[in-house]
């Protein structure tokens, strides 16, 4: 079921056409693919759906420098920190208190049991096995084809996919090794996915005018 269509306000936002037809996708499929610059609220929009879902939220990100990874100083939740800040703010958009709806490992138990959000890069989901729960990959476009196929992998057909990137924005040093527009493309035709985009920057003149910039 999509989001009712008589819902005006979505967390006290007002939905764009654009944003309703990616928001009803997240209901609708099994996996919805989007392709949006910064700004546009596609990860606030998929932590607000995934709080709706009622179902337990893994947040995966790609450190850009994977090598380094396992040489900054701490556990792991302390190295992984830097690459959350979207869903941070995500958290804070829908109202939810990030000290209790995270998971983590130094929490007291009784926050345990509330948190609903996991955080994990794909460096550490290998041997994974994600059952009913919604998956957000963020910042797809910095995956390869093998770190998505890692990734993907390892949800069973009991989870909702929302694979966030934007095919313009490529932080890899080989743009061209990056997994997001060949999943795009792998997924567009089948019947349980959906592609959508977005294009409306929320930030203002400035963050849209810088994003007009090409090299």
């Amino acid at each position: 079921m999509p989001l009712p269509k008589s819902a005006e306000l979505f967390y006290g936002l007002k939905l764009t056409d654009e944003q309703r037809v990616y928001v009803d996708s997240i209901f609708d499929n099994q996996i919805t693919i989007v392709n949006a610059k910064a700004g546009t609220g596609k990860t606030t929009l998929a932590v607000g759906a995934a709080k709706i879902l009622n179902k337990p939220l893994y947040y995966i990100f790609s450190p850009v420098e994977e090598d380094a990874l396992g040489y900054t100083p701490g556990e792991v939740e302390d190295k992984e920190s830097k690459y959350i800040v979207p869903l941070l703010d995500a958290l804070k958009e829908i109202k939810e208190d990030y000290r209790f709806a995270l998971y983590r490992e130094a929490n007291p138990e009784h926050i345990q049991k509330v948190a609903w959000v996991f955080a994990k890069s794909h460096v550490f989901v290998r041997g994974s096995n994600i059952k009913n729960a919604t998956v957000i990959i963020d910042e797809s476009q910095n995956l390869t084809k093998g770190e998505l196929k890692k990734v993907l992998t390892r949800i069973h057909d009991s989870c909702k996919v929302i694979m966030i990137g934007h095919d313009g924005q490529c932080d890899l040093d080989r743009p061209e090794k990056s997994g997001f527009v060949p999943y795009l493309e792998h997924f567009e035709n089948e019947p349980y996915a959906q592609v959508v985009e977005l294009t409306k920057n929320f930030r203002g003149r400035l963050a849209r005018h810088a994003d007009e910039l090409h090299w």
